[in-house]
């Protein structure tokens, strides 16, 4: 696989040689006006071009269907029945793990800690989550920083010199076997280990989306563009899960603490911007600009344009969706609703002498980290 480093020059590409043919071809059809790369554009430039190249790709479809979609599998997909079994075991050794981690760990720390009983039934699920997420956003940000991989800053170069059935690069195929395995665990981690909230339907939906994202990049090795969208929403997990470690460890031992309520304020701000920043700006106009308009550019007949493109605004409207839920935060906030930082997804405790609302679907089970927790939905 050529790798084209900012320079844009190819990796073992002599000097004085011109660029790759993709990417001369790119340059021909407009795709950046030199050699270095292209201009993130704005957010008019990503409607108008990709509604452009959607829109041409469509009428350029006569025989799109599921005879066309299936020739297009059996010629440009590769995955092997080993790396399904492979990606199998590994979620299984993630709910393993997590279920360790959470009974030799993470209860016994929020024991010692003395927290509140609400807080220390809640407190095992974002330890996990921020340890794996911490470890995870940092490996995708080595690949794209501390790497020759240009993908965060030429977007467009994640397809150039595509080929199906193209090597994976091993740290990248580690990636993918991290994340893949991981979300597979989540999905039942959602339904059977996790806190229930107001978000979790959407939340299965996400890590179902990002699943098949995922194992679907992989066979048909748009790997490169996987690595960028992974990097941009891992950030905001990082921090949203460390900002709710703050706060249930804020009370403890039956005392307040000053410092942690004071991270978690600031936390808080921080996920907002990140999030804005990473999933709403960067998200749309680097990811689906490459995957909308010069993913045609560098391969004019790229297969399942339409698919991978259809889940990625999916992630995008639910992007949308819980930034919602940070808007009705903060206007809590400045309305003087709310005065601490909060979970706005968490369902509220019952009010004594209150009708109980309606259970969840899993019907008062033992779960949530091992404590019995009355979760409503």
């Amino acid at each position: 696989m050529a790798l084209v480093q900012p320079g844009g020059r190819a990796a073992g590409q002599k000097p004085g040689e011109g660029p790759p043919r993709s990417r001369r071809r790119g340059q021909r059809a407009g795709m950046a006006p030199g050699p270095g790369p292209e201009p993130m554009p704005g957010y008019a430039q990503l409607l108008q071009r990709s509604y452009r190249s959607l829109l041409d790709a469509a009428r350029g479809c006569a025989d799109c269907g599921w005879e066309r979609s299936r020739r297009s599998w059996a010629q440009h997909a590769h995955l092997a029945a080993a790396e399904l079994l492979l990606l199998l075991l590994a979620g299984l050794a993630w709910t393993a793990l997590r279920q360790a981690a959470a009974a030799g760990l993470f209860r016994p720390l929020a024991r010692w800690c003395q927290l509140q009983p609400r807080d220390a039934a809640k407190m095992p699920e974002s330890a996990w989550k921020f340890l794996f997420y911490s470890t995870a956003w940092g490996y995708s940000a080595y690949l794209l920083f501390g790497t020759n991989y240009p993908f965060f800053h030429d977007p467009p170069s994640v397809f150039y010199d595509w080929k199906p059935g193209m090597e994976v690069p091993r740290d990248i195929a580690v990636a993918y076997l991290l994340q893949g395995s991981f979300y597979g665990h989540s999905i039942y981690a959602t339904l059977y280990m996790d806190a229930w909230r107001k978000d979790s339907v959407v939340m299965l939906l996400h890590h179902v989306v990002t699943l098949v994202l995922i194992v679907f990049s992989y066979a048909f090795r748009y790997h490169n563009v996987g690595i960028l969208v992974l990097f941009l929403h891992d950030i905001s997990d990082v921090q949203l899960e460390f900002t709710k470690l703050n706060v249930y460890f804020k009370f403890r031992g039956g005392v307040y603490h000053r410092l942690n309520d004071l991270i978690s304020d600031v936390g808080c701000v921080s996920f907002s911007v990140t999030w804005f920043w990473f999933r709403l700006y960067w998200f749309p106009l680097k990811v689906l600009y490459a995957t909308c308009h010069c993913s045609l550019l560098s391969v004019p007949d790229i297969p399942f344009y339409f698919f991978f493109n259809a889940l990625l605004l999916a992630l995008l409207l639910m992007n949308i969706y819980w930034f919602l839920y940070i808007v009705v935060f903060a206007a809590k906030v400045l309305t003087g609703q709310v005065r601490e930082v909060s979970d706005v997804r968490e369902y509220d405790e019952a009010v004594e002498g209150a009708p109980p609302p309606p259970k969840s679907w899993k019907e008062e089970k033992p779960l949530r980290n091992g404590l019995v927790k009355d979760k409503h939905f």
